[in-house]
């Protein structure tokens, strides 16, 4: 079984199966669900219930040159109303650089994605108009899978990706430093 569909596998059948179809319906461009929720998932189902990581939001990853903040609040207000008991941070990857002091502007939503702190962190999925899972894997999945903490090659020397790591080590024990 390749990768993609082992992820796929973990996924369907968790809140992240229920949320997906309705990040679809938003028509954001280049929409990717990545970060915690998918990581978390994926680690609370290969480690187990001793593994204190669960959903604390759903990071959604779009790319619009020509949006602007109301388009990641309308879709946020819509998730929140259809979801009220989740948590959903919608940003737009083009105007990340504008509000997040130090950060370069991202040229896509894959090019932001694969500057995040971690490589277990930097993985999308998406429904595509067919409702077929598509993924977005810069890193790959075997740190995901093997529950291990590497910093993406960016934030190598990061004290923000250093002190993360520390608090995923406290939550579940089974994970383990690169």
């Amino acid at each position: 079984m390749n990768s993609n569909t082992r992820l796929q596998m973990i996924l369907a059948d968790t809140r992240i199966d229920t949320v997906l179809p309705a990040i679809a319906q938003l028509n954001l461009p280049n929409w990717w669900l990545a970060g915690g929720a998918v990581r978390n998932t994926v680690w609370s189902s290969i480690f187990g219930n001793d593994c204190g990581l669960g959903i604390k939001d759903f990071d959604i990853a779009f790319f619009d040159i020509e949006g602007n903040r109301s388009q990641e609040l309308a879709a946020k207000a819509t998730l929140t109303e259809q979801f009220p008991d989740d948590e959903f941070d919608v940003k737009n990857q083009a105007s990340f650089a504008r509000w997040r002091l130090g950060s370069r502007p991202y040229t896509s939503t894959e090019d932001g994605i694969t500057d995040w702190l971690h490589t277990a962190t930097a993985v999308g999925v998406r429904l595509d108009t067919q409702r077929q899972w598509q993924f977005f894997t810069p890193y790959g999945l075997d740190d995901l899978f093997g529950g291990i903490i590497r910093p993406t090659p960016t934030h190598t020397h990061n004290l923000d990706a250093h002190n993360k790591a520390s608090g995923f080590l406290q939550k579940c024990p089974y994970l383990r430093l690169a």
